[in-house]
């Protein structure tokens, strides 16, 4: 088995616990960071992105996708080809449902005291504010091109970074990027903007046995999906036009 693979089991897995597991401590009833707020679940999420890279980078996957969006864009822009593309893809959803399903572990006693199951939904995927089937789907596709673009302006060779970001620093300029993407443009649906992150914990949702839990929203699981290929795979393309 190649060692991306691996990387991209262990760095998504990492992504989602402790991304879902900032939600979980801010949602879920009797929890210390119950109440937290948007800041906090953010910041979270920020660190859940340089934690993952970090570990996908350590366990073979320099690349450190972590992300079919970036997968995808990645194998437009000549990076992989279809069969690697395949892997890494396959390999972050199994790393996101091991993610969540950690995070449903970690929370244990906590689920049967949430009595809104769209509380304990929201721990593992994503929901829009105002649910617009076309509005949702238009958020998801800007904020993942803004991740994916603005990755791609990170490590591109004329950038303001000189080529390359120092040693070590490219997970902590990818965190800042996600911290701001979820200030700025997560409101309206969460900010999936990324495929697995919200399809492989829904799964997780669906499978385990979650105390007092409701449905997993299926009518909606298909927008954080189709919309972060959408923009990340124009985010690709557009790099290649302008010589990125």
């Amino acid at each position: 088995m190649p060692a991306s693979f691996l990387g991209e089991v262990f760095g998504t897995m990492v992504l989602i616990l402790f991304g879902n597991g900032v939600v979980a401590n801010v949602l879920l009833t009797q929890s210390k960071g119950n109440g937290g707020g948007w800041i906090v679940i953010t910041t979270g999420w920020a660190f859940a992105v340089m934690a993952g890279v970090f570990t996908a980078s350590a366990l073979g996957s320099p690349g450190a996708d972590l992300n079919p969006a970036v997968t995808i864009a990645v194998m437009l822009r000549g990076g992989y080809d279809v069969g690697t593309a395949v892997m890494h893809i396959v390999a972050q959803f199994i790393g996101a449902f091991i993610g969540a399903t950690l995070v449903w572990l970690t929370y244990l006693s906590h689920w049967e005291v949430t009595k809104d199951p769209g509380l304990k939904l929201a721990c593992f995927s994503t929901g829009p504010a105002i649910n617009n089937p076309v509005n949702n789907i238009i958020t998801e596709v800007i904020g993942t091109f803004a991740l994916v673009f603005i990755i791609f302006a990170i490590f591109s060779a004329d950038g303001a970074t000189g080529g390359s970001p120092a040693s070590g620093l490219g997970p902590y300029l990818v965190a800042a990027l996600v911290w701001g993407i979820g200030l700025s443009l997560g409101g309206p649906t969460g900010y999936a903007i990324n495929p697995a992150r919200d399809l492989g914990p829904r799964i997780a949702h669906f499978v385990l046995p979650i105390a007092g839990k409701g449905d997993s929203n299926w009518g909606y699981s298909w927008v954080p999906v189709v919309g972060p290929i959408i923009g990340g795979s124009i985010a690709a393309l557009l790099a290649n036009a302008l010589g990125m």
